[in-house]
């Protein structure tokens, strides 16, 4: 279990891989989140297309600028 409040749920829509790094995007009620984690992290959770997974965001702020 996570101490992080912010999870939301939803469907993995894409994976990839790359050398170093993964690009993992969660659909959530029609929203996408975006995640870079390692490739190994993405190898050992087996993350693929369709399964269901949880955007799990813990940071102190969230910076925007147009």
């Amino acid at each position: 279990m996570l101490s992080a409040r912010n999870q939301f749920k939803g469907t993995i829509k894409s994976v990839k891989l790359g050398q170093i790094m993964a690009e993992v995007v969660i659909e959530v009620a029609g929203l996408e989140f975006v995640s870079l984690i390692s490739r190994g992290s993405a190898e050992r959770m087996n993350l693929k297309d369709g399964d269901e997974a949880a955007a799990v965001i813990k940071a102190t702020e969230v910076m925007v600028d147009k």
